[in-house]
């Protein structure tokens, strides 16, 4: 089965990330390991099959004009300059350092990769921003799954096969269904030492299957480090 997300802009995510980022665990048993649960929070309508065929991030509507290869990685970001305006200001190996121009001070920035699927399917979006020093959570991350997602089911994510931690969705948009969470100092560190992590959802129309999808922590630090360089001092 094909999977399918259509791909938000990072304006998107900042309108969606919020402040909130709660961290009540509970622990639960799957398939025999430990795992912290968290309570589902609620849901909004959803109208996209994970069925549905793959859309490129980057098709064009008719006669629009494709950038040249001169523009490099910034081409798509320049046509708005004002404040609010989305552009990739460097990129950290599988990652990308995401910023919204601000009307004043430093552009707030975020880490994003797109996930995809085995066969080359775009799945999912994460984002991950640190927060202030003096909150329990230490970074915050905003996940987008497709549409008909399981959600009770929620997001169990995992670095390196170490224990499992499940976070829940907290509502569902057009863009695709949202989960915000917060990590602490000692799982931020698990990013930053680990190769890769695993996400897994579950299907609304097959909750007996899992969609298993790989992280890629391929310059996480440097790109967490460059990040948390933005983050505005207290």
């Amino acid at each position: 089965m094909s999977q399918f997300l259509k791909t938000i802009s990072f304006a998107a995510l900042v309108a969606l990330a919020g402040p909130a980022l709660a961290q009540e665990n509970e622990t639960a048993d799957t398939s025999g390991a430990s795992e912290t649960s968290e309570p589902a929070a609620p849901d909004a309508a959803s109208d996209l099959d994970l069925g549905a065929q793959p859309e490129s991030p980057a098709s064009e509507a008719p006669g629009s004009e494709a950038p040249t290869a001169e523009a490099g990685v910034a081409a798509e970001d320049t046509p708005e300059e004002g404040p609010g305006s989305t552009y990739t200001a460097a990129e950290f190996g599988d990652w990308q350092q995401r910023c919204a121009r601000a009307a004043e001070g430093t552009d707030p920035c975020q880490l994003y990769q797109l996930l995809q699927d085995g066969n080359g399917n775009s799945v999912a979006e994460i984002s991950i921003f640190p927060l202030p020093a003096g909150q329990e959570a230490a970074a915050g991350a905003t996940i987008v799954t497709p549409l008909e997602t399981l959600l009770p089911a929620g997001i169990t994510l995992t670095v390196d096969g170490g224990q499992p931690r499940r976070y829940p969705f907290e509502f569902c948009a057009a863009q695709g269904c949202i989960a915000r969470v917060g990590f602490t100092n000692a799982e931020v560190a698990q990013f930053k030492q680990g190769a890769n992590g695993n996400m897994v959802i579950r299907p609304a129309a097959a909750p007996d299957q899992q969609i298993e999808l790989t992280i890629s922590l391929s310059g996480f630090t440097a790109g967490y480090e460059a990040v948390q360089e933005t983050v505005p001092a207290e």
